[in-house]
């Protein structure tokens, strides 16, 4: 997989320099995504029950920005499970978390090697994080941290035909890193 990411940024990075494509994503284009996230920024004692799942859907609503770029809105949806463990004077306790991120995206395309859409943008929502108490150790704080959720982020869809795509994004939305597909409507 780092393979994978150094081969997409290499290709980002000489994309800047060459001349700019057609562009892949226009006014009207409606897109799917449909990811599995890697790199939760959770700690030692955290286990994954759910991998983090996220699902975005966009439509452009504008071109001809910077020459060949193009603006789209749409908006995400993230979820992910994952256990807090660890043992306390012969006893264990921990946490059960579900992670949700429901939210709306701003994203900016612009063009740079053919076949390849790439784009950069925002993501402001709300994050919802619930838990359930779990052990044999007395009763302790039960913590949370719903709120506010915002993420900038940049990614790629690589087109297979006109329609299907491999898509990766980097940021944080409910993990650093995010692969999938991504499927034209």
């Amino acid at each position: 997989m780092k393979k994978f990411v150094a081969v997409f940024m290499l290709v980002f990075a000489l994309g800047l320099t060459a001349k700019a494509q057609e562009p892949m994503f226009n006014v009207g284009d409606k897109v799917v995504n449909l990811g599995i996230g890697f790199g939760t920024g959770y700690g030692l004692y955290y286990k994954t029950t759910i991998p983090p799942l996220s699902a975005s859907f966009e439509m452009g609503v504008k071109d001809g920005i910077l020459e060949k770029g193009s603006l789209g809105v749409g908006g995400y949806l993230g979820f992910s499970s994952y256990t807090y463990r660890t043992s306390w004077y012969g006893g264990t306790y921990g946490w059960n978390y579900t992670n949700i991120i429901l939210g709306a995206r701003g994203v900016f395309h612009y063009p740079f090697v053919e076949k390849l859409d790439t784009y950069t943008g925002l993501l402001l929502g709300f994050r919802v994080v619930t838990s359930t108490e779990y052990g044999t150790v007395g009763t302790y704080s039960n913590p949370t941290n719903s709120g506010l959720a915002y993420s900038w982020f940049v990614g790629g869809r690589y087109y297979f035909t006109d329609k299907l795509a491999g898509m990766l994004e980097l940021g944080y939305g409910i993990s650093y890193l995010n692969l999938g597909i991504a499927i034209k409507l």
